[in-house]
């Protein structure tokens, strides 16, 4: 335990300025997104580019690639969460998929992984590629459903986080770990936030379908 706690705060000590700055960024994308704010998209390019800088330098290429990926995401999401705002200034409604939609994507993403990890293991040199791969599908997805206000997303994201700072933390980037279980806490919040919003969209969307019969 000593040992480790040693590892630990060294780690934090060596933390670079660019890391901390992308550790900033990150959580304010987070904080934003759970807000429905559309300022977390700038935040989340920024810190996404800092990123895929950081993971090639430690042989983590699915993560360089996901943040790469995640650059572009965060111009469609700031697209999506626009496009479906209302005239008075209204949020884009939050959606819900039926459960077997989830029980095709995570064993589907996770097989894709594995294969992804087998292949990469020709050219990289790393113990950690079939989790890297998995955080990499996972997330992908996840992030398109974060775009279209999908109230899953947050569940996806508590196992992907939790998965992601174990992996953080075995690289060397410790303060980034952190940053990842304190997302553990906004997959939470961020749920509750949404699922709020959600049932009053359905509770609304009743009202207004017996008023129309009545009527």
């Amino acid at each position: 335990m000593q040992d480790f706690l040693s590892s630990f705060y060294t780690q934090i000590t060596a933390t670079s300025p660019l890391e901390w700055v992308a550790v900033v960024l990150a959580l304010a994308y987070v904080a934003l997104a759970a807000k429905q704010n559309s300022w977390c998209w700038l935040c989340a390019f920024v810190s996404t580019a800092i990123y895929t800088w950081l993971f090639w330098q430690v042989t983590l290429p699915f993560q360089a690639a996901l943040n790469l990926f995640y650059m572009v995401m965060a111009g469609y999401g700031y697209y999506q969460w626009s496009k479906g705002s209302t005239a008075d200034g209204g949020v884009k409604k939050v959606h819900s998929w039926a459960l077997w939609i989830h029980s095709l994507i995570v064993p589907v993403m996770l097989l894709l992984a594995y294969g992804l990890s087998s292949v990469a293991s020709s050219q990289f040199n790393s113990e950690y590629l079939l989790l890297d791969a998995s955080i990499n599908l996972l997330s992908v997805i996840t992030t398109f459903m974060v775009a279209h206000k999908i109230l899953q997303n947050w569940v996806y994201w508590f196992f992907i986080n939790l998965a992601s700072a174990y992996l953080y933390l075995q690289v060397g980037y410790a303060l980034s770990a952190c940053l990842f279980l304190g997302y553990v806490g906004f997959s939470i919040f961020g749920y509750y936030q949404w699922f709020t919003q959600w049932k009053a969209q359905s509770e609304n969307r009743i009202h207004s379908q017996s008023v129309t019969r009545s009527a």
